[in-house]
């Protein structure tokens, strides 16, 4: 059974001339992260991102696979883009959106990939999870508090500011706002990609990468071609895996002129 996921909405300012957007965002994400971005290109079609299960304020759950997150983005589609809409995913998401694409292409009108291939990786998170589970955040009152507690397991002050946004506050006690157990179990899966989806998507499919970034390396092109017969492979010069946080002018610039090429 799907859960259902909460979401950010925003409407055209005038006719939907195009199909929706939804957006699904990446591990340790969540809706807002493309808040920005989903405002900009709501210029004629509404555009819904996502928290996906376990993130945000989506339901926990304790099952956290690419099967499981296909269900609950396809009936996000039906409940909140009338049954079929353009799927943007990145990292986690975009795993989730080729997981959708070949289960239920009925609901996929095209797909854009952001930064991830349907191949496994080594876990490079885990340790983080584990930081973060460790954290005694009993006596936190503001975020910032919380920053010198992760400071030794992440040392990337942006990387760890990125994370330190599920740590909600309120009425003067933390609490995460990810489903850390969850997670944590859950990593071989989000790391590994499903070997029983054969049947390729053939509806327009962007596989956008960073160049900085080692997620899509050319020896995964096989992979996206046998499972995505009409896809694209591109590179954003100057990012890395969160390229649109790194380069979000270009990032704009590359999905606007896909969309506009639908």
């Amino acid at each position: 059974m799907p859960v259902t996921l909460t979401h950010i909405a925003h409407a055209p300012p005038g006719p939907e001339r195009a199909p929706p957007l939804l957006i699904a965002h990446g591990l340790f994400g969540s809706a807002r992260n493309f808040n920005s971005l989903g405002r900009r290109l709501a210029v004629d079609r509404r555009v819904v991102m996502v928290d996906m299960r376990n993130h945000g304020d989506a339901p926990w759950d304790d099952r956290m696979d690419y099967a499981a997150m296909a269900e609950d983005l396809g009936d996000a589609v039906r409940r909140l883009c009338g049954g079929r809409a353009v799927v943007l995913g990145h990292s986690m998401g975009g795993k989730a959106t080729m997981a959708l694409a070949l289960t239920d292409p009925a609901t996929v009108e095209a797909a854009l990939i952001a930064d991830i291939a349907p191949i496994s990786y080594a876990n490079v998170h885990g340790g983080y999870l584990t930081a973060m589970s460790q954290m005694d955040i009993a006596n936190i009152a503001r975020r910032v508090d919380a920053d010198p507690l992760l400071a030794d397991a992440v040392p990337e002050a942006g990387l760890r500011g990125f994370l330190l946004q599920n740590l909600r506050i309120e009425g003067g006690a933390a609490r995460w706002r990810l489903n850390l157990a969850a997670l944590e179990a859950a990593m071989p899966a989000l790391t590994g990609w499903p070997e029983d989806w054969r049947t390729p998507y053939d509806g327009p499919t962007l596989f956008l990468h960073g160049t900085a970034s080692d997620y899509v390396p050319p020896s995964a092109h096989g992979a996206i071609k046998a499972l995505f017969s009409n896809a694209e492979i591109q590179g954003l010069d100057g990012a890395g895996h969160w390229l649109h946080a790194e380069q979000p002018e270009a990032f704009h610039a590359a999905v606007s002129a896909w969309l506009a090429r639908l």
